[in-house]
């Protein structure tokens, strides 16, 4: 009897593994769409990171649009450094 319930046992653990497999394989294969989809849906936003760059690994610069306007962030150290909103007009 003891041989049966350890076999149930490793059958009951692939079927598990099994099943967590094909929810891996068919998240990857479908989120995207998914994702892509429920995003149209909610319309057009108004924020969009347009492009970032790492500097070092404690500091990155964020290209940000918002409605028509780009605005430049320095994130890191624990704090954030947005570019005046009359800067960019100067130059």
């Amino acid at each position: 009897m003891q041989l049966l319930d350890f076999v149930r046992a490793i059958f009951g653990l692939a079927f598990t593994l099994g099943l967590i497999g094909v929810a891996a394989w068919a998240g990857r294969r479908y989120a995207p769409q998914l994702m892509a989809r429920l995003q149209a849906q909610r319309g057009e936003r108004r924020m969009q990171v347009v492009e970032t760059l790492v500097l070092d690994p404690a500091r990155r610069l964020v290209l940000v649009r918002i409605d028509a306007e780009e605005r430049l962030i320095l994130l890191g150290d624990g704090r954030e450094l947005i570019e005046p909103r009359g800067a960019a007009d100067e130059r």
